[in-house]
C-alpha cells in the first residue's frame, strides 16, 4: 500500500512525498566498517581531497573566479559542463560534512559556495561557459551547452546541504532557488518549449521542491519530463534517442540511447511520477526497468553497449569486450532503481543496487582513491597502458585507472555516491524497518506512532554470508517487522531467530525476495541470516551473441575476473589462451575463488576459421585463482575477462 510520508525528511539525496517505504537518512543510519566503510574512508581521505585539488589545476573552479573578475572568455578551460562537477564536489562535501562533521571539510565547502556565489548573475543565472561578454548566448545550444544539467547538480548540492545542515548560513541554497526561479521563468509553461540535451535538471527541480515546498520547481520538472520525445531538439548521427527526445518517456519500451542520460530522466520521471500521482507513468517506468534489466544490462550491472555514443545497444547486444559501462551510467541505474524501489517494495531493484555498487561504483576508484576507470569493460584483449599521474587522461576506454580525465564526471560521481552511501542500507514504513544492502551498521529510528527501533548489524559481508542483527533497544512489548532482503541468488539461505535468553524462538529457510519477522523485540534480540556464498557459474541468457558458450564465476553479489598475472601455473600470459575445463565448477581455498582452466591451441594459419572443434590439443587442467571483479588492474598491466569460455 502506498503511504503519505509526514514525517521530517531524511538526510538522503531522496525524499518522495510517498511511497511505499521511506528511505533512513544519516541521522538514522551509520555504516560502522567492513567493505563500504573502508571504501568511505578512502574517499573522504583520498578521493574529495583528491577531486578539490583537480579541479583548482585544471581550472574548472578558478573558472568562477574569472567570471567574477571578467576574464571568462580568455582564461575559461574545461569543457561546456566542467561547472557540473564542481557542484558534484560540493555535494559530495556536504554528505561527507553530514556523516563525519569534519571540520576542514566543512570550511572547504564554504569557500568554495562562496565562489561560486559570486559568479552568479543578478537574475540567477549561473554558468562559465555562456553568456558573458565573448561567449555564446543563453540556452543558445541546448543540446549540447549542458546549462541545464550544470543547474541540476547545483540544485542536488544545495539539496544535500539543507538536508544535512537545514538553515546553514553559507548561502548555496538561496543560490540554487534563485537559478530555480530564473529556470521556471524561462521554461515554464509560457516560456520557451524546450529541454536540455543531457537530462538531470528534472531530478534536480524535484528534490528541491521537496526541501523548500515550492511545487513550482515540481511542476517545472514535469513539464521538462513530458516535453521529452516531441523532436525538440536537433536531430544528430545517433538519432534524437540518444537524448530520449525520440518517443515520450510514458511510451517508451525501454532505456535507450546516452546511458547515463536515460537513467537521469527515469530517476527524474519517477521523482514527478511519485510526488504528482501520476501512476500510469511510474508504471511505464517499471516496465521500461524491467526490460533494460532483462535485455541490456552486463552482469555486473553495468549499463551502455556503445563506446561512440556511450548508450545502450538493442536488447541482447552485450559485447563483453565492447561494454563501454561507464560509471557514471552506474550512478544513474541506482538513481533510477533507488526511487523505484521506496515507491513498490520491490527486492529486485534492491539486487540491481547491490550488484552495480560491488561491481561499477567499487570498480572504478583505484585502492588510495586517487585514480578512476571512466568505462568499465569486461574483457582487456591488451593490457593497460599506466596514466601520468600528472597529466589529464582523454575520455577513455578501460585501460588502467587514470588520476583525471578531460571528462571527469565519473570521479566526483563516486564521490558522492559513496559519501551518501548510508542512506541507502535501510528503509522504513508503518510497521518496521526494511534492511535492503549489507554492512556492518547502527540503526536508529522512530516510527510514525513513536515506536523505537534500533539495532546493529554485525557482518562481515561479502567476506561471509552471515548477517547479525542485534536490537539495542525497543518500545516495550510493542511488535515491529523486520525485513530482510534475500537476494536472487541466494537459493539456500536461512533465517535464525534468537531471543536475548539465547533460546532459539524462530528457524527456517528463506527464499529469494524478502523475509520478515514480526514480534515485540527487546534488547539483545538477534536475527541472523545465512546467505550462501559459495563461488557459483553462471551461463548467459542465449541469445547474448558475444558471449554464447562463456560462462561466469559469482560469488555472493561480486563477480569475478581472470587475470593473466594469475596464469603462470597454466604456462600462459594472456586470458585468450585459456578456457575454462570441462566439468570445471569453482572452489573456495585460502581466501580466494579457484577455477580449473585448460590451455588453448594456437594456430599460425594465415585464416581465422576452419573445422568445428574445441582448439584444446588434449591439453591438462590446471587450477588457477580468480579476483573480485572490482579488484582488477590493482597489480599492473594485464589481460582480463569476466566471460570465460567453456571447453567441452
Amino acid at each position: 500500500m502506498t503511504m503519505q510520508i509526514t514525517t521530517t525528511a531524511p538526510q538522503a539525496p531522496v525524499a518522495p512525498s510517498r511511497g511505499r517505504l521511506r528511505p533512513l537518512g544519516q541521522n538514522e543510519v551509520r555504516i560502522t566498517g567492513g567493505f563500504w566503510g573502508d571504501r568511505q574512508s578512502v574517499n573522504a581521505a583520498g578521493t574529495l581531497r583528491h577531486i578539490g585539488a583537480r579541479l583548482e589545476s585544471e581550472g574548472w573552479l578558478p573558472n568562477f573566479d574569472l567570471a567574477v573578475s571578467g576574464g571568462l572568455a580568455e582564461g575559461r578551460r574545461g569543457r561546456e559542463f566542467s561547472d557540473s562537477e564542481v557542484y558534484k564536489y560540493l555535494e559530495g562535501l556536504a554528505w561527507e560534512i553530514g556523516r563525519t562533521d569534519d571540520a576542514a571539510l566543512e570550511a572547504r565547502f564554504r569557500e568554495v559556495v562562496s565562489r561560486v556565489a559570486a559568479a552568479q548573475e543578478a537574475d540567477g543565472y549561473l554558468n562559465t561557459r555562456f553568456g558573458r561578454p565573448g561567449q555564446g548566448a543563453r540556452w543558445s545550444d541546448l543540446e549540447w551547452g549542458h546549462e541545464l544539467y550544470c543547474l541540476g547538480h547545483l540544485f542536488q548540492a544545495a539539496v544535500a546541504r539543507e538536508r544535512t545542515r537545514p538553515g546553514a548560513d553559507d548561502g548555496l541554497l538561496e543560490v540554487a532557488r534563485r537559478a530555480a526561479d530564473m529556470v521556471c521563468r524561462e521554461f515554464g509553461a509560457d516560456g520557451r518549449d524546450a529541454i536540455c540535451g543531457h537530462a538531470v535538471v528534472e531530478v534536480g527541480l524535484a528534490e528541491l521542491a521537496r526541501v523548500t515546498g515550492d511545487d513550482r520547481y515540481l511542476e517545472q520538472a514535469r513539464l521538462f519530463v513530458e516535453r521529452h520525445g516531441r523532436g525538440t531538439l536537433r536531430d544528430i548521427e545517433w538519432g534524437r534517442k540518444y537524448y530520449q527526445d525520440d518517443v515520450a518517456v510514458r511510451d517508451a519500451e525501454a532505456l535507450r540511447g546516452h546511458a547515463v542520460r536515460a537513467n537521469y530522466l527515469a530517476a527524474g520521471a519517477a521523482d514527478v511520477a511519485i510526488d504528482t500521482g501520476d501512476d500510469r507513468l511510474l508504471e511505464a517506468l517499471r516496465r521500461q526497468w524491467d526490460r533494460t534489466v532483462a535485455r541490456r544490462t552486463y552482469v555486473t550491472g553495468g549499463q551502455g553497449s556503445h563506446h561512440q555514443d556511450e548508450a545502450f545497444g538493442e536488447d541482447w547486444e552485450l559485447p563483453a569486450d565492447r561494454a563501454y559501462s561507464e560509471t557514471c551510467a552506474g550512478v544513474g541505474s541506482i538513481m533510477f532503481s533507488w526511487r523505484l524501489l521506496l515507491a513498490g517494495a520491490d527486492p529486485r531493484h534492491a539486487d540491481l543496487i547491490e550488484r552495480t555498487l560491488y561491481n561499477v561504483v567499487a570498480t572504478s576508484p583505484a585502492p588510495d582513491g586517487r585514480a578512476f576507470f571512466y568505462a568499465n569493460t569486461l574483457h582487456q584483449r591488451v593490457p593497460g597502458i599506466p596514466a601520468d599521474p600528472d597529466t589529464t587522461s582523454p575520455r577513455a576506454s578501460s585501460s588502467l585507472r587514470a588520476p583525471w580525465f578531460e571528462v571527469s564526471c565519473c570521479p566526483p560521481n563516486v564521490a558522492r555516491t559513496l559519501a551518501s552511501l548510508d542512506t541507502y542500507l535501510a528503509t522504513a514504513d508503518d510497521e518496521g524497518v526494511q534492511l535492503q544492502q549489507y554492512a556492518p551498521a547502527s540503526v536508529r529510528t522512530t516510527l510514525p506512532d513513536g515506536r523505537v527501533i534500533a539495532f546493529d548489524v554485525e557482518t562481515e559481508y561479502p567476506v561471509s554470508g552471515i548477517v547479525r542483527v542485534i536490537v539495542t533497544d525497543a518500545a516495550p512489548d510493542a511488535e515491529w517487522t523486520l525485513t530482510l532482503r534475500v537476494p536472487a541468488w541466494a537459493d539456500g539461505a536461512r533465517l535464525r531467530v534468537v531471543a536475548t535468553s539465547g533460546d532459539i524462538v524462530g528457524e527456517s529457510d528463506a527464499a529469494p525476495g524478502a523475509v520478515e519477522v514480526r514480534r515485540a523485540f527487546r534488547a539483545g534480540d538477534v536475527v541472523e541470516l545465512e546467505l550462501p556464498m559459495a563461488p557459483r557459474l553462471t551461463a548467459p541468457d542465449e541469445r547474448i551473441d558475444a558471449v554464447r558458450g562463456c560462462l561466469v564465476i559469482e560469488r555472493g553479489p561480486e563477480v569475478f575476473a581472470l587475470e593473466s598475472v594469475d596464469l603462470a601455473a597454466a604456462g600462459v600470459d594472456d586470458v585468450a589462451q585459456v578456457a575454462l575445463a570441462p566439468g570445471s565448477a569453482p572452489v573456495e581455498r585460502d581466501g580466494r575463488v579457484w577455477i580449473d582452466v585448460v590451455r588453448r591451441h594456437e594456430s599460425d594459419g594465415g585464416w581465422p576459421y576452419g573445422e568445428p572443434g574445441d582448439g584444446l590439443g588434449g591439453a591438462a587442467s590446471v587450477s588457477v585463482p580468480l579476483v573480485p571483479y572490482h579488484e582488477w588492474a590493482e597489480r599492473g598491466p594485464s589481460t582480463m575477462r569476466v566471460w570465460i569460455p567453456a571447453a567441452g
